[in-house]
């Protein structure tokens, strides 16, 4: 949906991209009739021609939080929920975390995996979050 080619760090996400067949919001809430906590999702991602729906979470944690982590993200929204009230044949939640340090999980490849996603993908978010880690290591001990 987007031709640009810039890099990751300098893009700017619109908040809505949508074309006939698709639909990307970035950061923006999930009207639902029950009251979801830390909603919204960081990217939802809906096919309209087959009515599927990807709520996709992103976290950052810190290592020894990568389980809870995961298991947090998956429970958070209501796949029911948006079902119903965007008359989908289906809806998932996908966890995306990568520890501050680079320590991936496991259950990154099936998240890779359930998006259609080469596996090598994680590569280029692992170096965007340690390199995200050293500058505010580094900006601390600066200021000190």
């Amino acid at each position: 949906m987007i031709d640009d080619k810039s890099p990751y760090y300098r893009c700017t996400p619109a908040t809505v991209l949508e074309n006939e067949n698709f639909k990307l919001c970035w950061n923006r809430s999930i009207l639902t009739d029950k009251t979801i906590p830390f909603n919204p999702p960081d990217i939802t991602f809906m096919n309209k021609k087959i009515k599927n729906t990807f709520s996709i979470d992103i976290a950052v944690p810190n290592t020894h939080n990568l389980a809870k982590t995961i298991t947090d993200e998956q429970n958070k929204y209501l796949e029911n929920e948006i079902c119903a009230m965007w008359k989908q044949k289906a809806a998932q939640v996908i966890p995306i975390v990568i520890s501050s340090t680079g320590v991936i999980p496991k259950s990154l490849s099936q998240s890779l995996t359930r998006l259609n996603l080469h596996l090598n993908t994680y590569i280029q978010p692992q170096k965007s979050a340690i390199l995200g880690t050293c500058s505010i290591v580094r900006n601390f001990l600066i200021y000190k």
